[in-house]
């Protein structure tokens, strides 16, 4: 059994700006980037046609919202701007350890988080009570381009954990993202039925009953 848990929401809490758009906005004018008068406009747009689950980088795309208006800026601008923008206070939710902790007595654990931004996981990580040693395995949808419920995470999470995806089970808040892995044969937790301090005796049952 390999066990995959959600970060956002789920293991931490995070802030975030409360207008990304003008948090966004900020940081590129630090960096001398002319912010066009209707980026707010610029910002909600459509920019990318991805499929559908695809993950966008949101570097990526406020690139194009940028380009979209005209406006040149430097190389790389956008992405650190972005990464500027989503710098987040973190609070580690209590119970999370003990149900890594948990997890890993199983088998091997994984972290699974939809995030557009990079390097956000990777400060989260480093601003909680976690070490990424406790985990096997960090897939993002920013770093494998598909967001939850996308199978394809999920295969992928399960793959670098060496499970099949019948043999996941996932750690979530989301019912209709975390919930996704029941769409390839894993099994999801979700925190509304199952809250963080349940999940130590919730796993060992789980293990008991894929027992043959």
């Amino acid at each position: 059994m390999g066990v995959s848990f959600d970060l956002f929401d789920t293991l931490v809490t995070a802030d975030r700006p409360t207008d990304p758009a003008a948090a966004v906005a900020t940081e590129l004018e630090k960096r001398d980037v002319d912010v066009p008068d209707d980026w707010s406009d610029a910002y909600t747009e459509l920019h990318i046609d991805a499929p559908e689950g695809a993950e966008v980088p949101l570097p990526a795309h406020v690139s194009r919202a940028l380009s979209s208006r005209d406006v040149s800026y430097e190389r790389n601008a956008a992405r650190r701007a972005v990464v500027s923008a989503f710098d987040p206070e973190v609070e580690t939710r209590s119970g999370a350890v003990e149900a890594v902790e948990a997890a890993r007595e199983h088998g091997p654990v994984a972290i699974c988080s939809n995030c557009s931004v990079p390097e956000l996981v990777g400060r989260t990580l480093v601003r909680s009570a976690f070490d990424r040693d406790d985990f096997d395995a960090i897939v993002t949808s920013v770093g494998c381009g598909w967001r939850k419920p996308a199978p394809q995470i999920f295969e992928l999470t399960a793959a670098e954990l060496d499970v099949a995806t019948a043999d996941l089970v996932h750690v979530g808040d989301d019912p209709q993202t975390d919930g996704g892995i029941e769409a390839v044969g894993g099994t999801a937790l979700l925190l509304a039925d199952h809250p963080l301090e349940s999940i130590p005796a919730r796993l060992a049952g789980h293990e008991q009953t894929d027992e043959p």
